[in-house]
């Protein structure tokens, strides 16, 4: 610390003491910083006065004569711990504590100015986490269990009034008692069950990171369950069968898989056949607005983003102020969003698509969500990335698309008759676009001529396919699927899919299983089916929405107590189970991991190594994730650039050494030896491989 930053804090101590004693005030607990100052800009009467106490950010308010002092939280200031911590497992003895870090000086900024505060209010983010943070604030730093609370899906100045104006008289307790009934299932199961497939292997004779969990388990036996349909698929020829009329190629709708049988149609060529032509007009509606699945998976399929990119973009823009709450399983517009004021502000920024406007009432989804409605913008305006520029406007086009007329399109049959068979073309003409002039989705036209009566079949046309496996899972689909099986929560399942991924248990963009990831479902499925449970994990979804929609706080905690109490049983027993063929499984998932070596270290290895001559470079990461080139043989090692693609180039340096390549993006490809001794390794004065170190600050 700088020579006076101790008395200057002190001093500053000092006079937010004096404040204290003189004002009464109100407290507003928010989810994070940005979100506290939106709410401090939303409530104020004049500009609202930012201050800085121990390096932690608040804001002082004047509304229509109260004083406000509005606080930030960090997301969870609060963590589940073992109380009595120990390498055993099952551990069940846990306990909320203050994380060790920030935290701690944001909790104890929100502790001193609660001590004489006359009103609290929460106005995290509302759902089940934002509401247990608030909770967890309120009774372990404010010493209350209940406050005031804002309600509120946008980050807008009049719908911020508006909560803090009609603010709830209490929190509400069916969210924040589901969702720590949620961190303690996740705790148990995590924990427990990680702590045992670690311990395994660890005691077959190999330190390595590995997870499973409640709604992990599920997940991974869906994506390995599809990998294992994809190994054991075989592939059948069957025959598409196509005849052409007047030029136009008409399909016989049935596969068929006998070659004789297809073959037979040769017959049909130089016969009469039946022309007839089949017209409908129809309405093709807009599509409903975004719930969060849906955006995740159209930023997916039109910008190739994650979902959990999608998500944290999403993210960004609420607390900006540009779009409603995104953690959201609602498909509707309720008026009460105000979207007549919205389209109005729309309308001078995207003239071009709001022009396009005729519905008054929008359409909707079937999906609803008791906290927020849909993901929609404020019409607020900021600037933006490139990625976060996409997805705005992507939202913006789904919302003002869900006003616009439906598209109008004329579906044309062509049908031919030739004895028992019946043949067909099907084309599509866009009428009237309606609101295809707005969202980026298209409708493949192929133009069809009217023909009626009896021609000539020209020819016969066959053509041999091959039955195909089933489709991978991308990171977007497999989110969309763990919806669709209520496993995990809108907030939850991309950082699940994301889990998978780095534990090593699925790779590539379109999903591929791992060795390692189908030998850890192959041994659970075998020793302990209960982990891998989807109905246990569904089931346990359901209680903690019972919770969520009970009213009674009793019940609530009856509940969440009874829950606790039948997680505990069956972790016991899993527990029990898995201790007496613990030596097995660790020797599968050992093996399994030694071939996953094996895989990595080829595909890693550039060249042989210049020094000894025996064994082969290889590109490594230490457990700090550092990134090197070793030897297997003399394990002499040599530094390397920490991010691009390293590949071998066809050259040698003057010095002997391999010459390696250098690819990033955007960037041109650099050569350049990792010998350190060599001349060509000074580069302007800097090491290549070596990072610059940082001057230490004078206290």
């Amino acid at each position: 610390m700088r020579m006076g930053e101790g008395k200057k804090q002190r001093m500053q101590e000092e006079k937010q003491e004096e404040y204290e004693d003189n004002k009464e005030y109100e407290i507003i607990i928010a989810e994070k910083p940005n979100a506290a100052m939106r709410i401090a800009y939303a409530l104020a009467d004049i500009a609202p006065v930012k201050r800085n106490f121990k390096g932690v950010p608040y804001w002082e308010v004047n509304h229509k004569g109260r004083k406000i002092i509005v606080l930030a939280a960090l997301g969870h200031l609060f963590e589940l711990q073992e109380k009595n911590p120990t390498k055993e497992w099952p551990i069940f003895e846990v306990e909320w504590k203050l994380k060790k870090s920030i935290a701690r000086r944001y909790a104890s900024v929100i502790a001193f100015f609660a001590k004489k505060a006359s009103e609290f209010i929460v106005g995290c983010d509302y759902d089940v986490e934002g509401e247990l943070i608030g909770f967890n604030v309120l009774r372990f730093i404010c010493q209350r269990e209940n406050a005031k609370r804002m309600k509120f899906s946008t980050l807008t100045k009049h719908e911020l009034l508006d909560s803090y104006e009609n603010a709830m008289s209490q929190i509400d307790f069916g969210q924040a008692y589901a969702g720590e009934t949620r961190h303690y299932l996740d705790y148990y199961y995590g924990i427990n069950l990680s702590r045992a497939l670690m311990e395994a292997i660890k005691k077959a004779g190999l330190y390595h990171i590995l997870s499973i969990g409640r709604v992990q388990g599920p997940a991974l036996a869906l994506v390995v369950a599809k990998e294992k349909e994809i190994q054991n698929f075989k592939p059948k020829p069957y025959w598409k069968v196509f005849i052409k009329v007047k030029g136009i190629k008409l399909e016989y709708g049935k596969e068929i898989f006998n070659e004789e049988e297809a073959l037979g149609f040769k017959e049909l060529e130089g016969k009469n056949c039946e022309l007839f032509t089949e017209k409908e007009e129809k309405k093709v509606f807009p599509f409903p607005p975004f719930d969060l699945t849906s955006l995740q998976l159209e930023s997916y399929r039109l910008f190739g983003l994650t979902p959990a990119q999608t998500l944290s973009i999403a993210q960004r823009l609420y607390l900006q102020g540009l779009i409603s709450y995104p953690r959201t399983s609602s498909q509707k517009l309720p008026p009460s969003i105000g979207y007549t004021r919205i389209l109005a502000k729309l309308n001078k920024l995207y003239f071009n698509l709001t022009k396009h406007i005729t519905r008054k009432k929008p359409i909707e989804g079937k999906k609803t969500d008791p906290a927020h409605p849909c993901i929609f913008p404020t019409g607020e305006t900021a600037k933006l990335s490139s990625t976060e520029k996409q997805i705005y406007e992507l939202i913006v086009k789904r919302f003002i698309s869900c006003f616009c007329l439906e598209a109008l399109v004329e579906k044309k049959k062509v049908r031919a008759k030739v004895g028992k068979y019946e043949f067909s073309s099907e084309g599509k003409k866009v009428l009237e676009k309606g609101w295809l002039e707005v969202y980026p989705a298209k409708i493949e036209e192929k133009k069809l001529p009217d023909i009626e009566g009896k021609f000539k079949i020209e020819e016969v046309i066959l053509e041999k396919k091959e039955t195909k496996p089933p489709r991978r899972y991308t990171a977007a689909s497999l989110v969309a699927e763990l919806e669709k099986r209520t496993l995990g929560t809108k907030a939850t399942r991309a950082m699940i899919v994301d889990t998978l991924y780095k534990r090593g248990y699925i790779k590539e963009r379109t999903i591929v299983a791992t060795n390692l990831g189908i030998k850890v479902v192959e041994t659970l499925e075998k020793n302990c089916p209960l982990i891998l449970d989807e109905a246990l994990t569904r089931s346990f979804e359901q209680k903690m929405n019972s919770i969520q929609q009970e009213r009674d706080l009793k019940n609530m905690q009856k509940k969440q107590k009874e829950i606790l109490e039948e997680a505990r049983k069956i972790l016991e027993k899993i527990a029990k189970e898995f201790k007496t063929k613990e030596e097995d499984i660790g020797k599968e998932l050992l093996e399994a991991y030694s071939t996953i070596k094996k895989e990595r270290e080829k595909a890693n290895t550039l060249c042989e190594c210049p020094i000894c001559g025996e064994g082969s470079l290889i590109v490594y990461r230490s457990r700090k994730n550092k990134r090197f080139l070793a030897c297997n043989k003399c394990k002499k090692s040599f530094a390397l650039p920490q991010y691009g693609l390293i590949k071998l180039a066809e050259k040698k340096c003057e010095c002997g050494f391999p010459l390696l390549l250098l690819i990033k993006k955007r960037r041109p490809p650099w050569q350049f030896c990792f010998n350190p001794e060599c001349k060509t390794r000074k580069v302007k004065g800097k090491v290549v491989g070596k990072t610059k170190k940082r001057k230490k600050r004078k206290k």
